[in-house]
């Protein structure tokens, strides 16, 4: 078996990169794998349960959650949290409700298969052991094509910016939107404060008060770091033109 067998997950968790715990769960997916360990289904339950996870913390509206409040709720509780707050559930198609029910399943199918997989992995028959290999690849293409389904329809719709961790990237149609119709003019004052005037299409105005190094910091590291660098270098000056009058 080759890393081709699971293509969903790598491309989910390369879209989420910044995900850390879901960068060390595929880590040790991909690990068990290359070892042709049995460990491999239990770390493809993980990926779908980790998936469901970062999906429901860049959807989930704080003032109706879907997640669930179980301490330790099970990997079906999470896949349908999820699909609840990817608004799947409410597609009235009735082929598109069998193919959720289908996922549902492959969700159980995967929890009975690391539950089996510990019995068989002691086996050393060799009808066993290919067996067991079975199961591993079973395990595999049924969290794929989950987590598939599941960024699929992720990308499919607007996060709101309030709750996603997506990056600025994501909102490109609705950058470009913003840039081309709102307006900006900046106001400063006498002790190093500015604000940012913001102009709507309805000529409403949306004051932003920041001032310019909390600017510098959060659009251009480098240019906070010249600034600061050139501040420093106009202290010294100023220090030494005292000294020397």
């Amino acid at each position: 078996m080759t890393a081709d067998w699971y293509p969903g997950i790598r491309a989910f968790c390369a879209h989420w990169r910044d995900a850390p715990m879901l960068q060390h769960t595929l880590e040790a997916l991909d690990r068990e794998f290359e070892d042709n360990n049995d460990a491999c289904i239990d770390a493809s339950k993980s990926m779908v349960e980790c998936a469901c996870r970062v999906i429901l913390e860049s959807v989930d509206d704080p003032s109706m959650p879907m997640k669930p409040q179980k301490e330790s709720p099970s990997l079906g509780d999470l896949l349908t949290a999820t699909v609840r707050a990817l608004e799947l559930s409410e597609v009235r198609d009735s082929a598109f409700q069998k193919l959720i029910s289908q996922y549902h399943k492959l969700s159980k199918t995967i929890v009975l298969l690391r539950d089996k997989a510990g019995n068989l992995s002691h086996g050393k028959d060799g009808f066993i052991d290919k067996l067991s290999l079975h199961q591993r690849r079973a395990a595999l293409l049924a969290a794929d094509a989950i987590v598939t389904f599941l960024h699929e329809a992720y990308l499919e719709i607007d996060p709101d910016p309030t709750l996603s961790m997506e990056p600025y990237e994501r909102y490109q149609k609705a950058n470009d939107l913003i840039d081309q119709f709102v307006g900006c003019r900046l106001e400063a004052d006498d002790e190093g404060g500015i604000t940012a005037v913001f102009t709507l299409p309805d000529r409403q105005e949306l004051p932003l008060a920041t001032n310019v190094s909390q600017l510098l910091f959060h659009t251009d590291k480098e240019a906070y770091k010249l600034a600061l660098n050139a501040c420093m270098e106009a202290v010294v000056d100023d220090l030494q033109e005292k000294e020397d009058g």
